[in-house]
């Protein structure tokens, strides 16, 4: 799976988003509308992530 089809499929991930960062709250992942550089911004915020931590979980989540 790629990028360009969870963001194509945004409503259907994020539900899948949200089981794995529970953190994130449902209006953070509407703005970040499956753009995948602001949902590392808040994997890094909410979870104190550096960059590369939440590059390597955002990847992870595109592989299951």
């Amino acid at each position: 799976m790629n990028w360009d089809q969870i963001q194509g499929n945004w409503k259907e991930w994020k539900g899948k988003a949200q089981s794995k960062w529970g953190e994130l709250t449902d209006d953070e992942l509407d703005q970040a509308a499956g753009e995948r550089e602001k949902i590392e911004g808040l994997i890094q915020q909410k979870y104190g992530k550096t960059k590369e931590e939440a590059k390597k979980e955002v990847d992870a989540f595109m592989a299951s």
